[in-house]
């Protein structure tokens, strides 16, 4: 069989099913997105200090995202091997560990936000002006942790049983009262005070508060095909940790090294000048907007395989795994596409000087020739060979790739060489390149199918 031919699956059922489990998520993620782009726009107008102090103090938050979608993620691995077996319990239970190992990490991210925002601003920046509008929105989101954390893991969950589109509908409300928040907050309308980057903060905690209350109402009262109900938080889970943890550690530390590897990017940046970090803070929407369309078929490969292998079927999985990769490219050339089509449009409407614009095209051009690499080994690592439970080799090859490669090389060509920004940007997203090579590789070695145990059942 050609490699042609094992990339398309002929299955039409295959096809629709990714397809209605990857839309409305990577709508979600879009709408999700668009949120932050109204934050960064409307900040934009006040500022570029503000803009460039909301961008770098939101890379902190994001690492507190990033690390919750990888216990999200992590615990998605379980919660579909466990709903194709018919583990309702199983399912509970992981459940049950994903949001008190959510709680933690939000508590100890929102601690420091409050006592220590000046340390974390100087991680990514010695602008003063900057820092100081960076502590006071990182003090003004601190109440956003543990909301933001709730709606991303729950979120996850419901989309593990295909219950894809309250999710949706929750950040399509919250997008809108986002909107009107900030235009109320940041400029000070309607008799309330001009509160600039703090109302920018505010206008998102107002939107969360809707979001995550809409998803934690419907997966705690309403859904019944894995039925958590509060009450389920107090549930023994002993005899699935250690099961939880082989399978979820490995994922929330390569997806916490992504998170720092996107830290280290950024100090990078920050040390660049007002110009390059103002620059990448206009592109940084549209690698938000590149990287949640990607989620979205991420999440829907791994919940297809993750699906395909509790019930069973190696074989299948391996073929559909073929079909994915190659799902993963096409997107990825579709995205360079558009990528290329909006970004001047998307310039533009930030207002920006003749001299940031510049940079700011420069880094247009290397995101979208990034992304066809970036898309295709995402739909791999956080998709098929995800849900395939190939966890720790994973975690194992993001270390190597990013931290080997990618951050060596762009820090020399951004700060040692003065390379220009496409090729600064490039070397700083290699990883992306060789990772999308290994993948191939890794996916037809078919070692990437692993075993995973129910509670109280141990792996061989």
């Amino acid at each position: 069989m050609s490699v042609l031919s094992k990339l398309i699956y002929k299955d039409r059922k295959f096809y629709r099913n990714v397809t209605g489990i990857a839309l409305p998520i990577a709508l979600q993620g879009l709408i999700t997105t668009g949120v932050n782009m109204m934050d960064t726009v409307m900040v934009g107008a006040v500022g570029e200090t503000e803009l460039s102090a909301v961008s770098l103090a939101n890379s902190f938050i994001n690492v507190f995202q990033i690390l919750c979608m990888g216990i999200g993620m992590g615990a998605s691995v379980l919660v579909t091997r466990y709903y194709g077996m018919g583990e309702q319990t199983s399912m509970r239970k992981a459940i049950g560990i994903m949001l008190r190992l959510c709680g933690g990490i939000a508590a100890l991210f929102s601690l420091a936000m409050l006592f220590f925002p000046e340390q974390i601003m100087r991680i990514y920046t010695g602008d003063e002006a900057i820092i100081g509008q960076g502590v006071l929105y990182l003090r003004w989101s601190v109440a956003t942790c543990f909301l933001l954390g709730l709606s991303v893991t729950c979120a996850v969950i419901l989309r593990c049983v295909e219950q894809v589109k309250i999710p949706l509908y929750a950040s399509i409300f919250a997008f809108f009262l986002n909107v009107g928040a900030n235009y109320v907050f940041i400029f000070g309308h309607f008799g309330m005070p001009r509160m600039g980057v703090a109302g920018a903060a505010l206008g998102t905690l107002i939107a969360r508060i809707l979001e995550t209350g809409i998803i934690c109402a419907f997966l705690f009262r309403k859904e019944k095909q894995i039925g958590f109900r509060l009450r389920h938080l107090f549930m023994p889970v002993g005899d699935l940790w250690r099961e939880y943890l082989r399978i979820c550690i490995p994922v929330l530390i390569s997806d916490g090294i992504y998170a720092l590897g996107n830290n280290s990017v950024a100090m990078v940046i920050g040390r660049l000048g007002e110009s390059f970090v103002a620059a990448n803070a206009v592109t940084s929407v549209t690698q938000q907007l590149s990287s949640v369309m990607i989620q979205g078929f991420a999440q829907a490969a791994a919940i297809v395989t993750g699906r395909t292998l509790g019930e069973g079927d190696r074989k299948k999985a391996q073929d559909q795994g073929y079909a994915l990769l190659g799902l993963g490219f096409a997107f990825g050339i579709l995205a360079a596409v558009i990528i290329m089509i909006i970004s001047e449009p998307m310039i533009r409407a930030y207002g920006v000087s003749p001299q940031t614009a510049e940079i700011a095209r420069a880094l247009m051009r290397a995101i979208s020739m990034v992304v066809v690499f970036q898309c295709t080994n995402s739909v791999m690592t956080k998709g098929t060979l995800r849900g395939g439970g190939d966890t720790k080799v994973l975690m194992v090859a993001d270390n190597i790739f990013l931290w080997l490669f990618s951050i060596p090389l762009g820090a020399l060509a951004g700060l040692v060489w003065h390379w220009p920004a496409f090729w600064i940007y490039t070397l700083l997203k290699v990883d992306q390149i060789l990772k999308c090579i290994w993948c191939v590789w890794r996916l037809h070695s078919g070692k990437w199918i692993k075993k995973i145990a129910t509670a109280g059942e141990k792996v061989a």
